[in-house]
């Protein structure tokens, strides 16, 4: 008998904030869809012109900083394996390891909705490698492959 493919998941503003230890100002998802356990997910932004990083880049034509979107597909993928390893309330930290292959093709900017498409590449232990896209209205904005490891604070 072959297992059924289950659906897969999404979660809310109060789910993310669950799986991940970031908080405003840097808390860059708002909710997640799509999510595969141990495969895939896809994080969601909307950009505002009210965030605070637009008083400074710039104030005449405000663009979401590249660097902001690579943070958010590792965002994603955190509270993807967060999820994936059921540790949510352990307070494990997820800490970049390494970023390849990133590429910025289009501007983000405010009253864009950015989608951060993140796939497993592998996991090796605590080590995990994933590929990630930004995408705005179906067009590729971002992409980066980044690795990076798993950290579950002993009790004390």
């Amino acid at each position: 008998m072959s297992e059924e493919p289950t659906q897969p998941l999404s979660f809310d503003i109060h789910r993310v904030k669950e799986l991940l230890p970031h908080r405003y100002p840097f808390l860059y998802i708002e909710k997640m869809r799509d999510v595969v356990l141990g495969q895939s997910a896809v994080g969601i932004k909307n950009v505002s012109i009210n965030e605070d990083i637009f008083q400074g880049h710039f104030p005449d034509k405000p663009v979401f900083p590249g660097v902001l979107i690579v943070e958010a597909m590792a965002q994603t993928a955190s509270a993807l394996v967060v999820e994936t390893l059921d540790l949510a309330g352990k307070n494990p930290l997820v800490y970049f390891m390494s970023l390849e292959a990133t590429k910025f093709r289009k501007l983000v900017e405010p009253g864009d909705q950015l989608e951060l498409h993140v796939d497993l590449i592998r996991k090796r232990g605590k080590v995990w490698k994933f590929a990630g896209q930004g995408i705005v209205d179906g067009n590729l904005v971002a992409e980066a492959e980044f690795t990076a490891m798993i950290i579950i604070p002993k009790d004390e």
